[in-house]
């Protein structure tokens, strides 16, 4: 069995920056366990499976996928920096040609959602106090008994802003660019800002940008850029 792979750095325009994905076209859909051995063999932040929800479709003429992603330890419920990786691969390399794409995926419902925000008044950090920011990731979980507390997310308004569009930067607790995160992070800087449409920085190693609109159904719409550093196939 041969399987085409993809590694694919999103929201940068450079290679080996922004957050690196592992992308999978399925023609047919595999077992939980080897899901698994392939994200663990890939070894980057997360693998993401795509595969057809229509059988007569193929990539190129489909509009609706299904997608799955993995960590190297655990699949997860949800993952945009792969959801936009995949979404490059079947426009540039599947050249599909539809001008909107729908992937869904069967992930568990979100619960005990919870946001914290530490407030700083109107003082505006230069981009250091978070690029510099030595953080022991483990330790500090270790420390959250509750097991409710999956993530934490350090943010602020950055210094200047492009068309009116104010920018705004976060830092969180992995060394890539959280393209779910900003989710959270959009609504509410939306609030505070009172902007519909932001740019957004991810101060780390690896840095990263997108944009980010709140619609008017409180949905976030996430547009970044994607590059290609792999192409590759999996023979098993």
């Amino acid at each position: 069995m041969e399987i085409p792979v993809y590694t694919v750095d999103a929201f940068t325009n450079l290679p080996f920056k922004g957050n690196p994905a592992a992308i999978c076209p399925l023609m047919h859909e595999l077992s939980d366990d080897l899901y698994q051995k392939i994200a663990a063999e890939m070894n980057l932040a997360e693998t993401a499976f795509v595969t057809r929800l229509n059988p007569s479709d193929n990539f190129t003429t489909g509009s609706r996928f299904r997608l799955r992603w993995f960590t190297p330890t655990n699949e997860v419920n949800l993952c945009g920096h792969a959801t936009l990786a995949t979404a490059a691969v079947l426009f540039l390399y599947e050249k599909n040609e539809n001008s909107c794409l729908e992937l869904f995926e069967d992930a568990n419902e979100f619960r005990d959602i919870i946001k914290v925000i530490l407030c700083c008044g109107d003082v505006c950090f230069s981009r250091s106090v978070l690029t510099s920011l030595k953080v022991d990731p483990a330790a500090l979980m270790s420390s959250e008994k509750s097991g409710r507390v999956k993530g934490l997310i350090l943010t602020m308004k950055g210094h200047w802003s492009k068309n009116n569009i104010p920018l705004v930067k976060c830092y969180c607790l992995i060394s890539v660019f959280a393209g779910s995160a900003h989710t959270v992070l959009g609504s509410y800087w939306s609030e505070k800002l009172g902007k519909k449409k932001m740019l957004a920085f991810q101060c780390s190693k690896r840095g990263g940008e997108l944009e980010l609109e709140v619609r008017d159904d409180g949905r976030i719409n996430i547009c970044g850029n994607a590059v290609f550093v792999l192409q590759g196939t999996i023979k098993l």
